[in-house]
């Protein structure tokens, strides 16, 4: 029986477009798609994820894959990213309140940087529903590693086939089943489809 509802944030809770950052400090075309691929696609992205690095650490090396002409609006964008490119996916708060309303636990489990508990507050829709936030760099992992997914469960004392895991991912989905709890891919962003995958459920 399922008791739990736990959601992804990025492109599930909130939207998210990295080139906002890259597109609020440089006019060039060319120059933002070099900053957003050295800042936001890069390794370093990860490890920030993963709570394995420091943002001054990160800098350094995305900094050092860019003309210096470029340096400046890479720290820009790696210190503001979070004001520019989450918003909240439309459709969401009426799926997280009607879920609440009908007795489940809402949880939050999320590949992000430490940063994100500074500001998540603020995009993540009908945030006074979640019952706990669980961000990856908190525990250096990431998913879908078998760790974090155990970590999650222990932190806040759920069982895994009591829970129900939506993410963007299917590999993240994949890891979430390999360890117990079931759940569906929400690549298509079709908010309607997942409210009948729910009603589906019985939940």
């Amino acid at each position: 029986m399922i008791k739990n509802i736990v959601f992804d944030m990025g492109k599930v809770m909130v939207d998210y477009d990295a080139m906002r950052a890259c597109r609020a400090y440089l006019e060039d075309e060319e120059d933002q798609r070099l900053v957003w691929s050295s800042v936001f696609v890069s390794i370093e992205w990860v490890f920030l994820d993963m709570g394995l690095m420091t943002d001054e650490e990160a800098l350094v090396r995305m900094q050092e894959r860019l003309p210096g002409r470029l340096h400046e609006a890479a720290r820009l964008c790696l210190e503001n990213w979070h004001k520019h490119c989450m918003w909240p996916m439309e459709g969401m708060e009426d799926v997280v309140r009607r879920m609440k309303a009908r007795g489940f636990g809402i949880y939050l489990l999320s590949n992000a940087a430490i940063r994100l508990k500074t500001c998540f507050q603020d995009v993540i829709p009908a945030i006074d529903c979640f019952d706990g936030v669980f961000f990856s760099a908190e525990e250096k992992c990431i998913k879908p590693q078998r760790m974090i997914y155990e970590r999650f469960f222990e932190r806040f004392d759920l069982v895994p086939r009591e829970c129900f895991f939506i993410d963007d991912a299917q590999m993240n989905i994949d890891g979430a089943r390999a360890c117990g709890m079931d759940g569906y891919c929400f690549a298509d962003r079709d908010v309607e489809k997942l409210k009948k995958v729910l009603e589906g459920l019985g939940v």
